[in-house]
């Protein structure tokens, strides 16, 4: 425990050395265009999305990544995976019985859910380590409209970064430092 708390405390410094002042004071905003660099701040890093890359009318199960303005809601982690990120959007560990429903008819499409779950859920718990940190981005939230599409996220990226299903991946690395300069007031804008 020790060492864990030891390496979080010198990642938090290390990151916060490279964070400059006016990122310190106004909202930073992760910023994902048609190119294949995203942008958080003053940080420039690769990205995926989705495999029919960023759409302007968003399906569930269309496999794009909706164009708008997101907010971005809260922090889930592994937590026998890694420490606890450095944020300041709230954190939560996930557990194996985390999971998002994606059924459209189902009265809890698009938000998280107990797992074994009776419709169509996307399993949080996941054996690679694609969603050993997520950031729940609030799209399709505020209200849910069925069939707009559900569980999108930032988290970790393939390491040929290969598309996802329609979320925005990044490293690891590269989403602890994006989760170091971010706060509720950050949004995620994805440019058609």
């Amino acid at each position: 425990m020790t060492v864990l708390l030891t390496r979080r405390a010198a990642l938090a410094g290390a990151v916060a050395a490279s964070i400059t002042a006016a990122e310190a004071d106004a909202p930073v905003d992760v910023v994902v265009t048609r190119s294949r660099i995203a942008r958080a701040g003053n940080l420039r890093v690769r990205r995926a999305v989705g495999r029919n890359g960023i759409v302007l009318d968003k399906r569930e199960g269309d496999g794009g990544t909706p164009a708008g303005i997101w907010p971005l809601r809260e922090v889930l982690y592994r937590p026998d995976r890694l420490a606890m990120p450095v944020t300041r959007l709230p954190v939560r560990p996930l557990q194996p019985y985390d999971g998002w429903c994606d059924a459209p008819g189902d009265a809890r499409y698009n938000k998280p859910v107990r797992l074994p779950y009776p419709a169509s859920a996307e399993q949080l718990w996941r054996g690679d380590h694609l969603y050993d940190l997520i950031v729940v981005v609030g799209y399709n939230d505020a209200p849910v409209v069925p069939g707009k599409g559900s569980a999108i996220f930032l988290h970790l990226a393939r390491s040929d970064y290969a598309p996802t299903a329609g979320c925005v991946a990044f490293a690891r690395g590269h989403v602890l430092s994006i989760l170091a300069r971010i706060d509720m007031r950050s949004r995620l804008i994805v440019q058609a």
